[in-house]
């Protein structure tokens, strides 16, 4: 797939989810969404351990379990700010300040993502029987639209405008694209970061949400048929695509 059908896609999918929440009325609460996050989670988690883990493994980068726990601890240190909108966690409270802390924790999570994609060197160029680029790639969109969804959600019930609400998270659709970027014209050898690093604080940032989103019990406490039909989905989604 083409960089720019990429950047075309992620930017859709954010789209899509603001005009779930501003058109049809969704929300973080709505089952739809819980189903999505599940189905988000059970993708991720696969495409982690049948794709991504093992050609990045493959490519005996030293070290590079340090950089996995990295990724995740990383992804910790940013739910603080970002209060886990990752895995569809808002508070919402009418007429609240836009919260920037949340915002610039998301860009960031979503630009460090995007930088795998658009990388033109393959450093798992021995193994071709999985393309990592294109399941990152799907497993990004498929967790950016409950994403969209609860941060629009919450732009709309800050003190912004509409209009403005829009345009912020329009502003958070082109990080990942951003990140993308990023990785097509800054070479990451002479950042003194390869491919594999980044590749392993990804997936370690992947590992954290999609168990947090698993995991999560729901308000009684039961992890019910539909959340673990969903997961399984997700799970079969990423196992069928090659």
């Amino acid at each position: 797939m083409s960089p720019v059908l990429m950047v075309a896609v992620l930017i859709a999918v954010v789209a899509a989810g603001g005009g779930f929440v501003h058109f049809l009325q969704a929300n973080n609460k709505s089952q739809f969404i819980k189903l999505a996050l599940a189905f988000s989670g059970g993708f991720l988690l696969a495409i982690v351990f049948e794709h991504l883990l093992p050609e990045l493994y493959a490519a005996e980068t030293a070290n590079i379990g340090i950089y996995i726990l990295v990724g995740f601890l990383i992804q910790l240190i940013m739910e603080y700010f970002s209060g886990g909108i990752e895995h569809g966690h808002i508070h919402v409270h009418k007429g609240q300040a836009m919260p920037w802390a949340l915002f610039i924790s998301l860009s960031i999570h979503s630009i460090i993502e995007g930088i795998p994609l658009g990388n033109d060197v393959d450093p798992l160029h021995h193994l071709h029987n999985h393309d990592h680029k294109l399941s990152l790639f799907w497993g990004i969109v498929f967790h950016q639209i409950p994403v969209a969804i609860a941060l629009m959600t919450l732009l709309l019930n800050t003190s912004l405008r509409k209009g403005m609400a829009w345009l912020v998270l329009l502003l958070f659709g082109i990080m990942t694209p951003l990140g993308l970027l990023i990785g097509l014209k800054v070479p990451m050898e002479q950042t003194g970061i390869s491919v594999p690093v980044i590749l392993g604080v990804v997936i370690g940032m992947f590992l954290h949400i999609s168990t947090t989103i698993i995991f999560e019990t729901s308000e009684n406490h039961k992890f019910n048929l539909l959340k673990l039909s969903s997961v399984i989905a997700g799970i079969a989604g990423a196992l069928l695509m090659y």
